[in-house]
């Protein structure tokens, strides 16, 4: 493979002497070219990092699943590391794709919920290996602005190199955006489109000799649900006493709230997750044959636990989708690379999304950002060295009303008409069938800020507050190492543990508003 050019180029130059307020971006962009040239890019390892659309921790077979078929995860648990005790970064999906981009919490820059984009002076992991001399590609659900040509928040603004992607989520025959082209539709089932896609891309790296990430986003398997005839047949005999219960989802023909049969709606919902899970043993069988498995880290999560319409058919954990409970932030979590990890292992080390960024930073020899990160490099997880965090992981979902709310009267961060979505969906939202985003500047800081939904786990106690969003005085602290299920609140008994952890989460939502306030940038 090509060695890394020594030559630096003259934008790097030009902008780490321009206007002050870019200096930190681009004084961290040239380290890593710096850094980049110190290494040949074939002693580097590529990277694949897949994430599966509202895919909770109950719903593989290596975790138990009753009903479930998923024989790639299965394999890829039984040869690499399973994190068994891996968390999003939040309980719903943009606020988690933004801290892998990043390696830090969402509120940090306004991707509060699903529907609030990133902002545009966010570093990103692509941002930082394709100065490396990486070649970046997105694939599949993106969520964190519009994919079009003309928005700031694109995957080729937020530093890939090439994109074929969604706004949200997609199913059959999805309609994607490449490069920022208006949306076209690709036959055939999403998962499989979405691969067939991110294989195109690594042929290209592969023939420019160059090593590679590859961010594959899935759609599946969030609702509303449908699947390939082969897969839904796999799912024939589920009991009959599932179609005794009926749950809300998104109509495929209307793309309206309906009610469904329980039963009929696993069927689909299960045949979407056991299609995405052959296609990434498809990209498995083509890293294989094309010599590139065993130097290629592949990194397999949720964005959020399963969600409601999930029916909750098996689970050790308290809540789902949108809670602070481990249903709602405890997700799948695989590490796949035969040349690091030659024999398959089980850590129990906390992990989140956020990790993402500094672990593949570290692994690709390149300087992380010089602002305030919330994840850390596991590669000593990887490397079968840690068995504690050093810090805790914090989660929150903040009170979007505060920008929101009429007397607020926020400045928009990007222009409305650059938020505005193109790709088809599906589900109508807002009365319409595209997805559309915010992000504001910040009002001043109140204690009205500290509100909201929130966690600070340690290594083994975890500490909940308002986790309805109805009690703000609300707090529970439960020992996760002797009740996963979150049912015995200790927080009186243990009033030491709750005090301190209450003390580190105060002081890291100061940090975080502090983000918000543009402080970093």
């Amino acid at each position: 493979m090509k060695a890394a050019s020594l030559s630096i180029p003259n934008a790097l130059v030009s902008a780490a002497t321009s206007k002050p307020r870019y200096l930190t971006r681009w004084s961290v962009l040239t380290l890593v070219f710096l850094t980049a040239t110190l290494c040949r890019a074939d002693d580097r390892p590529s990277f694949i990092l897949l994430m599966g659309d509202d895919h909770g921790w109950s719903e593989t077979g290596y975790n138990g699943h009753p009903y479930l078929q998923t024989p790639v995860l299965d394999e890829m648990a039984r040869s690499g590391l399973r994190l068994d005790h891996f968390y999003s970064g939040h309980p719903s999906c943009s606020p988690t794709r933004g801290s892998v981009l990043t390696g830090r919490h969402p509120n940090r820059y306004g991707t509060f919920s699903p529907g609030w984009s990133i902002r545009p002076k966010e570093i990103t992991i692509a941002h930082l290996l394709s100065e490396a001399g990486y070649r970046c590609g997105h694939f599949g659900k993106w969520h964190l602005g519009p994919v079009k040509s003309d928005s700031p928040t694109n995957p080729r603004a937020m530093g890939f190199d090439e994109y074929v992607s969604h706004d949200n989520f997609y199913e059959m025959n999805p309609p994607f955006s490449r490069n920022g082209d208006p949306p076209q539709t690709i036959r055939g089932e999403g998962s499989e489109v979405t691969i067939d896609e991110t294989i195109k891309f690594i042929d290209r790296a592969r023939a420019d000799e160059t090593p590679f990430l590859a961010v594959v986003w899935f759609g599946s398997p969030h609702e509303p649900y449908s699947g390939l005839d082969k897969d839904l047949a796999l799912y024939d005999d589920l009991p009959q006493t599932l179609a005794e219960r009926t749950v809300r989802l998104t109509s495929m023909e209307t793309g309206k709230q309906t009610t469904r049969p329980l039963r009929d709606v696993l069927r689909e919902r299960y045949a979407e997750i056991t299609a995405m899970d052959r296609s990434i043993g498809t990209l498995r069988d083509y890293l294989a044959d094309k010599g590139l498995r065993d130097n290629t880290l592949i990194w397999y999560c949720g964005d959020n636990g399963s969600p409601r319409s999930s029916g909750r058919v098996t689970t050790p954990f308290r809540g789902e989708k949108g809670l602070m409970y481990e249903g709602g932030i405890r997700v799948p979590g695989l590490i796949e690379w035969p040349a690091r990890i030659a024999t398959s292992r089980v850590s129990e080390v906390n992990s989140v999304t956020s990790d993402m960024l500094p672990t593949l930073c570290e692994l690709a020899g390149v300087q992380t950002p010089d602002r305030p990160l919330d994840g850390i490099s596991i590669v000593p997880v990887i490397d079968g060295k840690m068995t504690q965090r050093p810090k805790p992981i914090c989660f929150w979902s903040y009170p979007t009303k505060r920008v929101t709310a009429a007397q607020a009267k926020p400045k928009p961060y990007i222009d409305p008409a650059f938020q505005e979505g193109t790709t088809p969906l599906v589900k109508e939202m807002a009365g319409k069938l595209t997805r559309s985003f915010n992000n504001y500047h910040q009002p001043e800081i109140t204690d009205e800020d500290y509100a909201g939904p929130r966690v600070i786990l340690d290594n083994r106690f975890k500490l909940v507050v308002d986790a309805s969003a109805k009690d703000p005085t609300n707090v529970e602290l439960f020992d996760l190492h002797a009740d996963r299920e979150e049912a015995t609140n200790l927080a009186q008994s243990n009033a030491e543990v709750t005090e301190r952890l209450s003390r580190q989460l105060r002081t890291w939502q100061t940090s975080v508003l502090n983000s918000l306030q543009e402080a970093d940038y």
